[in-house]
């Protein structure tokens, strides 16, 4: 059950940490980007493909590490959330993507327990690829009070 209810709320409280100043800051980083590094905004569908990749422990940690923002300090951050993400029997579907410059938001809808909740999944833009916000996993982690070095 703490799965469950640590998902959800990292799940919910995204919509809430993106909403702010932490979307004028990437806004701003962005500015000072190389546009070579901003790989092409992706569709829907692609972008969902590559999150529920990313949420698959089936697939190597070493793929999944490209897909989430500062794996390269915990190699197995990327795996440790997508165990945690089946264990909880949720689904994921993304359902809009809105670029932000250097940013991506993911609308989604999270599926737990029967209810459908709306969510927020930050994606930045970082090595020519969009990668999940370490912020992002890094909290869902947390709440499930598991720590990695990645989040420190």
């Amino acid at each position: 059950m703490a799965v469950v209810a640590a998902l959800t709320m990292t799940a919910c409280s995204s919509d809430d940490d993106n909403g702010g100043s932490s979307t004028t800051t990437k806004a701003t980083t962005s500015a000072s980007t190389a546009q070579a590094d901003v790989p092409p905004v992706p569709t829907v569908e692609d972008l969902n493909a590559e999150l529920q990749r990313a949420l698959d422990p089936s697939v190597p940690s070493a793929e999944k590490a490209e897909m989430v923002q500062g794996a390269e300090a915990d190699p197995e951050l990327p795996n440790t959330l997508a165990q945690a993400y089946q264990q909880s029997g949720a689904t994921i579907v993304v359902t809009g993507v809105q670029d932000l410059g250097g940013s991506l938001q993911a609308n989604a809808d999270f599926t737990i327990n029967g209810q459908t909740n709306p969510v927020t999944v930050p994606f930045v833009a970082e090595d020519g690829k969009w990668k999940i916000e370490k912020t992002w996993a890094c909290s869902a982690l947390m709440n499930l009070q598991i720590q990695s070095p990645a989040c420190v």
